[in-house]
C-alpha cells in the first residue's frame, strides 16, 4: 500500500469510529422503509412524513455549529459522547408513543447524531496533521467511515424492512435505540481525545444570532407549507431569517474567538465546498422520504409509483447504499489520479444525472434502481469528500468548525428542500391522490428535477476551486521529478 494511503497514527481509532458511523448508518437507513407504517401508526398523511425529516434537519442545523465549536474548544470526543447520549435518549422514546407531537420532538432530538461525522473527521485530522500526507490520510479514513455508515444504513434498511413485515412497529422501533446505547459505550472506552485543543471563550451572542436566523428561516418555510405560498407572514419569517445573517456576520468579524469564522466563506477553496454541501443536502437529505413513499405508492390505485412492500423497498434502498459505499471508497483513489477538485466535480455530475433520469424513467423497479445507483455513487463520494476537503483547507484549530459547517450547510439545504418538497407533494393532486394519502405525481417530478439541477449547479460551482485545493503538497522527491 502506498505511504499516502496508510492510516498511520489514526489507525488505532478508525475502527471504533467506524462502529460509530455504522450506528449512524443504522439510524439513517432503518426508518426509511418504515415511514409509511409510521405515518399510519401516527394517523398522518404521507406528505406529513416530511415534518419528521424537516424537524430533525432543523434541529441539526441549530446544534451542529455549537457542538463543532465546542469540540475544537474542549474536546471532540467529549462532545461526541454528549451528542450520542442525547441521540440514545431520544431513540428510546420513539417505540413508546403514538402521539405525533411527542414522536416529532423525539425524532428531532435524535438528529444530534449528525455531528458525529464532522467530529470524527476533526479527530482524525488532529492526529494525522503531523504525518507526511495528512490530507490523503484523512480522505482515506473518511472514506472508510462513510463506507461503514452506508454499511450500517444497508443493514438497517434490510433489517427494518424485514422486521416490519413480521413484528409490531413498537418492537421494530426499539432496535436502533439499543444500537445507539452500544455506540455510547464504544466511544467512551475505545476513542481517545484529540491531542490539540483550541480552548478559548464560547461565543454565546453568535450562537443566539445564528439560532434566530435558522429558526426564522426554517420556521417560515414550515408555515409556507401549512398556509400555502400566498401567506405573507411565512414569507416575512423567511426574509427575517435571511436578514439575521448580516448582524451575525458583523458580530463574528469583530469577535476574537467567533463561533463561526465567517472569513472562511471568503476562502477560494472553502466557499465552493460549503455551497456544494448545501446544494448536495437537497438530494441526500431532502429526497429520502419522497423516494421511499414513491416506491410504496400503489400504481394500480394512483397511476404511478412502484407498489413495493416493506422488504422490497429496503432492497432498493440497500442497493443505493452499496453504490454509496463504492463512491466513498473509490474517491480517494480517483482524487489521487485526477486531483480532488476534478473528482468532486465528477461526483456532483453523477448525482445530477441520477436524479434527472427519474423524469423519463420511473415506471419500473429496474429503472428506479438504475437511477439510484448512478446518484448513489456520486453521493457516497461527496459524503466522504466534503468534510475531508474542508478539514484540509481550514485554518489551524478550526477543523471541527469547518467540517461542522459542511454538515450545517448540508442540513440547511436538506431542511429547505424538505419543506419545499412537502408543499410540492401536497399540491396538484388529482384523482385518487386527491382523496387518499399519496403525494401528487407533479410533486415527485418536482423533487427529481430540483435534486438533479442543484447537483449540476454544484458541479459548476466546484469549477471555481483552485486546481491544487484539498491535495497534499508534493514530497520533495516528487516535486524535483516534476521540475
Amino acid at each position: 500500500m502506498p505511504a499516502a494511503l496508510k492510516l498511520g497514527p489514526v489507525a488505532a481509532i478508525v475502527g471504533f469510529l467506524a462502529f460509530v458511523e455504522f450506528t449512524s448508518g443504522i439510524l439513517q437507513g432503518y426508518y426509511t422503509p418504515l415511514l409509511t407504517d409510521i405515518a399510519r401508526h401516527l394517523g398522518i398523511h404521507d406528505a406529513d412524513v416530511n415534518w419528521l425529516e424537516g424537524s430533525q434537519l432543523m434541529l441539526s442545523a441549530l446544534v451542529v455549529p455549537a457542538l463543532a465549536k465546542l469540540g475544537d474548544m474542549i474536546g471532540h470526543k467529549r462532545i461526541l459522547l454528549v451528542s450520542t447520549a442525547v441521540t440514545a435518549a431520544a431513540s428510546l422514546v420513539l417505540p413508546f408513543t403514538d402521539s405525533f407531537a411527542v414522536f416529532l420532538v423525539a425524532w428531532a432530538l435524535q438528529g444530534f447524531y449528525v455531528v458525529w461525522l464532522p467530529l470524527e473527521v476533526a479527530l482524525i485530522w488532529s492526529r494525522s496533521r503531523s504525518a507526511e500526507r495528512p490530507a490523503a490520510m484523512t480522505a482515506k479514513a473518511a472514506g472508510i467511515l462513510v463506507a461503514s455508515l452506508e454499511a450500517g444504513a444497508i443493514t438497517g434498511a434490510l433489517v427494518g424492512g424485514a422486521l416490519i413485515d413480521a413484528l409490531p412497529l413498537q418492537v421494530v422501533l426499539l432496535v436502533p435505540a439499543l444500537a445507539v446505547v452500544a455506540c455510547y459505550l464504544v466511544v467512551q472506552f475505545g476513542v481517545k481525545e484529540s491531542p490539540d485543543l483550541a480552548g478559548g471563550r464560547f461565543d454565546t451572542v453568535g450562537l443566539v444570532l445564528i439560532t434566530l436566523a435558522l429558526l426564522s428561516l426554517t420556521g417560515g418555510l414550515s408555515f409556507l407549507r401549512l398556509n400555502g405560498p400566498a401567506d405573507l407572514l411565512s414569507w416575512g419569517l423567511v426574509v427575517l431569517g435571511v436578514a439575521f445573517v448580516a448582524p451575525f456576520a458583523w458580530w463574528e468579524l469583530r469577535h476574537d474567538d467567533p463561533l463561526i469564522d465567517v472569513r472562511m466563506f471568503r476562502s477560494p477553496s472553502l466557499w465552493p465546498v460549503f455551497l456544494t454541501a448545501g446544494l448536495f443536502g437537497v438530494s441526500v437529505l431532502g429526497a429520502q422520504a419522497p423516494l421511499s413513499t414513491f416506491a410504496r405508492t400503489d400504481p394500480e390505485t394512483y397511476g404511478y409509483g412502484l407498489g413495493t412492500a416493506g422488504f422490497t423497498t429496503s432492497l432498493l434502498i440497500g442497493i443505493y447504499l452499496i453504490a454509496m459505499i463504492v463512491g466513498a471508497l473509490a474517491f480517494p483513489r480517483i482524487a489521487r489520479a485526477v486531483t480532488p477538485r476534478v473528482a468532486l466535480i465528477g461526483a456532483s455530475v453523477l448525482v445530477g444525472v441520477g436524479y434527472l433520469l427519474f423524469i423519463p424513467f420511473h415506471d419500473a423497479y429496474w429503472q428506479a434502481l438504475t437511477n439510484m445507483v448512478v446518484a448513489g455513487i456520486g453521493s457516497g463520494a461527496l459524503v466522504a469528500a466534503l468534510p475531508a476537503a474542508a478539514a484540509a483547507a481550514a485554518p489551524a484549530h478550526q477543523t471541527g468548525v469547518a467540517t461542522g459547517l459542511t454538515n450545517t450547510v448540508k442540513t440547511i439545504g436538506g431542511a429547505i428542500a424538505s419543506c419545499v418538497f412537502g408543499i410540492a407533494l401536497m399540491s396538484h393532486a388529482a384523482g385518487a391522490a386527491a382523496e387518499g394519502t399519496a403525494g401528487s405525481f407533479a410533486g415527485y417530478v418536482t423533487v427529481w428535477l430540483v435534486c438533479g439541477l442543484t447537483a449540476l449547479v454544484a458541479a459548476v460551482v466546484l469549477v471555481f476551486v483552485p486546481k491544487a485545493a484539498f491535495a497534499d503538497a508534493p514530497a520533495p522527491a516528487e516535486a524535483l521529478a516534476v521540475h
